[in-house]
């Protein structure tokens, strides 16, 4: 499984409106990774991944692709000490 680790990602373009969200928690989900998303006022989506490190690195990967209607242009990741978050939620 890996080490814990956690995420806090945030990433721009046409990333709200297009089911991004939607999308981020189910991938995240089945990938047992945990965490939350959500769209931010600067028209960015922001999210938390915590889990083993491959499937936290899988759901950066992700991010770069995002829900099949969105344009992602960048994604930003700042590493954090895990919270020992459980479960994956939007958030709003």
């Amino acid at each position: 499984m890996g080490e814990r680790t956690r995420a806090h990602v945030f990433v721009s373009g046409t990333v709200q409106g297009v089911y991004y969200r939607a999308n981020t928690r189910e991938t995240a989900r089945e990938r047992g990774v945990s965490g939350w998303v959500r769209n931010l006022d600067d028209g960015r989506v922001e999210a938390v991944f915590e889990g083993a490190e491959d499937a936290v690195a899988s759901m950066i990967e992700w991010c770069h692709e995002g829900s099949p209607a969105a344009s992602v242009q960048d994604v930003e990741v700042r590493d954090e000490e895990p919270r020992d978050e459980q479960g994956f939620v939007v958030r709003y």
